[in-house]
């Protein structure tokens, strides 16, 4: 009889195992990429990657620490990560027992007719009664399948990917407040420039008018020359608009107000040169950026999740059992014969669930497939972000070197003009020309030279920031 007992749960058991299929196989191999970069130029190995960042700017250290202590996104972020390592606490405790206690006091009153009026000689029905109870409890999952250790492993991914969520906020805040500054001096260079050619306008126009008086150049030479000082202060106004709309940006980053930020801005701004670009690094580096780190994280827990989810077609194991006291009077409540207690084990398994458990195998495979191609697709948005912010710096370093040298030939023809029209060999025209042309070159060299430093923060991003210089070395 025994063995008849033994045989039929172990049928039982392996019945259950073959409620659902095993879990699926789905291979998740790391991208491929490439050994450099296509676009990375000839670097130098004495640059590092954090002097692409404006580091030099007061302004810059100042609203970067600002963001970083006060951005309510980077505090959303930090909230994500405490509820990612709750869960990771909850999931450890999981696979330890669970100890509860309990006292109790129960008043009950009965009928005594209930029982019948005959009752035999000796026998009372006491119609009310009193149980005081006292139990320490005790209850166990072994685990023996490996179901809470898998759920645990999730865990523990899902942490790491809000903590590479955290420091993607973290890159993306900084890169952002780095390119607002540089966008703020460029706008400062650039009104800088505008008004050496406004003031330069105005000198042409006082010698026009001077001219004019004196009877030997027409009065348009004066309305050309006021034109374009009126057009360089045009221009100029026109920078407002820009300047506010970088100030709202940086009081949404900062989470301070305008006067504070503007304050900040007023800072010094620090030396202008273009910093060199370091020696081109590896590409596989990139797979430690915070985006990508936290996409492979997920795909960590998506397989976790997979596993525990098709141990769970094999049977759970419960140990559970209880020790207390348990008296009708309370004066009894500790005599030797008020102890109590249990001790149970048990095993449940599926037996038929008519495709639930297969289903949410399925389902979870699915996820683990999504995951991966996220993971896949992260990683080449940032080889592709890379080899982009590379381009960008190569581009946008000629067009800087271009506009130098177009500023410093047009203003030396200005020079040269001016020269020559004191000497009688140009007229009035040629001069305010040569100048209109030389003024205009000196606000696009400040622009030119503003775009060259923004890229240089947008090839920091796209590295990784300093996670990627740790990297390296």
């Amino acid at each position: 009889m025994k063995a008849r007992c033994v045989f039929a749960g172990a049928g039982l058991l392996a019945l259950a195992g073959c409620a659902a299929g095993p879990a699926p196989r789905i291979e998740t191999p790391p991208p491929a990429l490439p050994e450099a970069f296509l676009y990375a130029p000839e670097g130098s190995a004495a640059a590092s990657l954090a002097a692409l960042l404006p580091s030099d700017d007061a302004a810059f250290a100042a609203l970067s620490a600002q963001a970083l202590a006060g951005s309510p996104t980077l505090a959303e972020a930090a909230a994500r990560v405490e509820q990612a390592r709750a869960g990771v606490a909850r999931t450890r405790a999981e696979r330890f027992p669970e100890i509860g206690a309990a006292a109790s006091v129960t008043a009950t009153r009965s009928n005594p007719e209930q029982f019948g009026a005959a009752l035999p000689p000796g026998i009372a029905i006491d119609a009310e009664q009193i149980a005081y109870a006292a139990n320490l409890t005790a209850r166990w999952d072994p685990d023996i399948f490996g179901r809470l250790r898998a759920q645990d492993r999730a865990a523990r991914a899902r942490l790491d990917a809000a903590d590479a969520d955290a420091r993607a906020v973290r890159l993306a805040l900084v890169a952002e407040i780095a390119a607002s500054v540089i966008d703020w001096r460029t706008l400062e260079a650039r009104a800088q420039a505008l008004a050496a050619d406004a003031e330069a306008a105005d000198a042409l126009a006082r010698l026009a008018g001077v001219r004019e008086r004196a009877g030997i150049a027409p009065g348009f030479d004066r309305v050309r020359a006021e034109g374009a000082a009126a057009s360089s202060r045009s221009r100029l106004a026109g920078l407002e608009s820009e300047r506010a709309r970088l100030l709202g940006r940086m009081v949404t980053l900062t989470a301070q107000d305008a006067a504070a930020v503007q304050a900040a801005l007023a800072l010094a701004g620090g030396p202008r040169g273009v910093p060199a670009v370091p020696a081109s690094l590896p590409s596989q580096l990139l797979l430690r950026r915070p985006d990508v780190a936290a996409a492979e994280a997920r795909l960590r827990a998506a397989d976790a999740e997979l596993a525990a989810t098709a141990r769970r077609r094999f049977p759970a194991f419960g140990l559970s059992g209880a020790i207390g006291l348990l008296a009708f009077g309370l004066e009894n409540l500790f005599d030797s014969e008020s102890l109590v207690g249990s001790l149970a084990a048990s095993v449940a398994a599926p037996l038929l669930d008519f495709g639930r458990l297969e289903a949410e195998i399925d389902g979870a495979a699915a996820e683990k497939k999504a995951a991966f191609a996220a993971y896949r697709g992260a990683a080449y948005r940032a080889l592709g972000d890379a080899e982009t912010a590379y381009a960008l710096v190569a581009t946008a370093d000629r067009e800087s070197k271009s506009a130098a040298a177009e500023a410093a030939d047009l203003a030396r023809a200005a020079r040269l003009a001016e020269t020559r029209q004191r000497a009688g060999l140009a007229d009035f025209l040629t001069v305010l020309d040569a100048r209109r042309a030389a003024d205009a070159s000196g606000e696009r060299a400040a622009a030119a030279q503003g775009r060259a430093l923004r890229a240089r923060v947008l090839l920091w991003q796209a590295l990784g920031g300093s996670a990627a210089a740790a990297g390296a070395q």
